[in-house]
């Protein structure tokens, strides 16, 4: 078996046309284009370069972006303050933080100040009580693109068996509860889990958040399911890239640990992947691509839900 490729550009590619359908439609009906402001403290480079994917998408789709930067040793009592002008701010839609914040800030604290009709990461605990009990919320993006990426691709989630591997508040929550609205039944395991690969192995849709390389292998998966990859990690290790990677992806992959030192993994083995999988996520390439498509419809739907246009 070859597993299909999800590929996660061609679905972001159609929400973000939908999304700069409905900001021009914003504009030319109600008069007013959504408004985004993210909040950057500190040099963290990674941070750099996601900030700036997401302002330049938010640009290139209609929405207002505004950037705002801070130096590392700014107070947490000034961020609270910068937050709490922009909750105040009416023509302020959608409000996102940079995550990592300099360890001498408080990341809930700051989060939790959020308004959550503005928190378009939908981080704040308003919005995950709301996702528990299954009212309407601003969903964090990563599980909302898993979602959009199932849909899409014409994979049933309706009665099947969704195995999550990881528990974290950002991805592996949401996305219980995510497919839970979808009427799935869902396994949550974690770094206690007794026997993991019994369990993932009974997946319809198994999906990987733990931050591992390369650690759901073979014996994890069941033949036929449908791996979505959400992992994002660094590898460098040439001598074992055949075990890694298939046969036809590795002398790029190898071309790229020469060149650059590391090349982008998931938390799935994607040789295994390959062979076992019905459908599989890439990485690059899969379920990232949505995580910046999905905070643009988030702030959207931000915008719309604050001016009671739904």
């Amino acid at each position: 078996m070859t597993a299909r490729i999800l590929s996660g550009k061609v679905i972001a590619d159609l929400i973000k046309s939908e999304v700069a359908s409905e900001v021009s439609d914003l504009r030319e009906i109600h008069g007013f284009s959504p408004c985004l402001v993210v909040v950057r403290v500190g040099e963290d480079a990674a941070s750099s370069v996601y900030v700036g994917s997401k302002v330049r998408t938010a640009e290139e789709l209609g929405i207002i972006s505004e950037h705002l930067h801070f130096p590392a040793e700014t107070t947490q009592e000034k961020i609270i303050a910068v937050v709490e002008e922009l909750n105040a701010r009416n023509d302020v839609d959608g409000i996102l933080v940079q995550l990592p914040l300099p360890k001498h800030i408080e990341e809930r604290e700051i989060l939790e100040r959020i308004d959550p009709a503005k928190d378009v990461d939908g981080f704040h605990p308003i919005n995950a009580g709301r996702l528990t009990q299954g009212y309407p919320a601003l969903a964090p993006c990563t599980p909302a693109g898993v979602i959009e990426i199932l849909r899409r691709s014409d994979i049933e989630i309706a009665g099947k068996h969704a195995v999550i591997v990881g528990r974290s508040n950002i991805v592996g929550k949401p996305m219980a509860m995510l497919l839970l609205k979808e009427n799935a039944t869902v396994t949550i395991c974690h770094s206690r889990t007794k026997d993991l690969p019994a369990i993932t192995r009974q997946a319809d849709i198994l999906v990987a958040a733990i931050g591992r390389a390369g650690f759901i292998r073979a014996e994890h998966i069941g033949e036929g399911a449908t791996v979505i990859d959400v992992g994002i990690n660094n590898f460098s290790d040439a001598a074992t890239a055949n075990e890694m990677f298939p046969a036809e992806d590795l002398e790029k992959r190898l071309a790229t640990i020469e060149k650059r030192g590391s090349t982008l993994v998931g938390d799935v083995n994607p040789r295994d992947a390959m062979e076992k999988a019905a459908n599989f996520t890439p990485v690059p390439g899969g379920v990232g691509l949505l995580t910046v498509a999905m905070l643009m419809k988030n702030t959207v739907e931000a915008a719309r839900v604050r001016r009671r246009l739904d």
